[in-house]
């Protein structure tokens, strides 16, 4: 075996005597590491996503290029039937079973499904890979509180947020992806100002094919939790955005000239304020 021509480095430790930390309390059950054979693992669809194009292209570039050297066990834990929902590794395992592997080395550890949840959560929140989409996913199967208050607030406007990523040619009305600027929305404005700013898009002529994305949810929230500060009504405002276009005023916003790193949402709000206050003239 070759060795680095480099020192080796070895894992700090804490001096002698140094308190225990509480998280060392609090750590559960200790794992086991086991061959398992790939027929007992599975995917629980509360919490784990779909393998999607880019996730099959993945795929089969593990499998292509196949190594144990590169594969690092996969993290599991037991369910009824004597088998292993997988919380990390579901692409290596079918590229392992892609070329005739059997079985695949397991960590498995002993959580309940909502652990198992926040588990997939805490794994997979770091990279890049896992879409929004499919985190949000987990934290609602783990019962995240957060989570639960945008799937209500959705509810309440009858929006679907999307379980996998769709293009917007592909969303029909009142479906988005826009996870992240829902939960920003609901952050920032609060509850009713995001369901009314969701309500102008779903309850007007703007409830068409991919009429959610992300720069329309902030902006009309925001437009729509200022409006109301003034006491303008509901009932006002949903009126005001059957005068509005609201995919061809982002297509107009976009095509503005904005300083650099000026967000599209805030150049959106600008158009819907002049409007607005043409709107009001017009009514008084």
């Amino acid at each position: 075996m070759e060795q680095s021509s480099a020192p080796l480095r070895i894992i700090d430790r804490p001096p002698a005597g140094t308190p225990q930390h509480p998280a060392r309390l609090a750590t559960g059950a200790a794992p086991q590491l086991s061959w398992l054979s790939i027929d007992l693992l599975v995917v629980d669809p509360a919490y784990q996503r779909e393998i999607s194009s880019s996730g099959r292209k993945n795929i089969r570039r593990i499998a292509d290029g196949f190594r144990w050297t590169r594969f690092s066990p996969v993290i599991v834990a037991p369910v009824e039937g004597g088998r292993f929902a997988i919380l990390d590794g579901q692409h290596r395992t079918t590229a392992a079973a892609m070329i005739g592997i059997d079985s695949v080395p397991c960590q498995i550890v002993f959580a309940t499904p909502g652990e198992q949840a926040e588990a997939f959560t805490a794994i997979n929140g770091a990279t890049t890979r896992v879409h929004n989409l499919a985190l949000y996913k987990a934290a609602l199967a783990a019962g995240d509180a957060e989570a639960a208050r945008i799937a209500e607030v959705a509810a309440r406007a009858t929006v679907k947020i999307l379980s996998s990523p769709t293009t917007e040619l592909k969303q029909k009305p009142g479906e988005t992806m826009a996870i992240g600027a829902l939960k920003e929305a609901i952050r920032a404005y609060g509850d009713e100002a995001t369901i009314l700013a969701l309500r102008c898009v779903r309850e007007t002529h703007n409830n068409v094919q991919g009429g959610l994305p992300a720069a329309i949810i902030t902006a009309m929230s925001h437009f729509v939790a200022r409006a109301l500060s003034f006491d303008h009504q509901p009932t006002d405002i949903l009126a005001f955005f059957e005068s509005v276009l609201l995919i061809r005023e982002l297509d107009k916003a976009k095509m503005t000239e904005r300083p650099k790193g000026t967000a599209v949402w805030t150049v959106l709000v600008a158009r819907l304020d002049a409007a607005w206050t043409k709107h009001l003239g017009r009514a008084a």
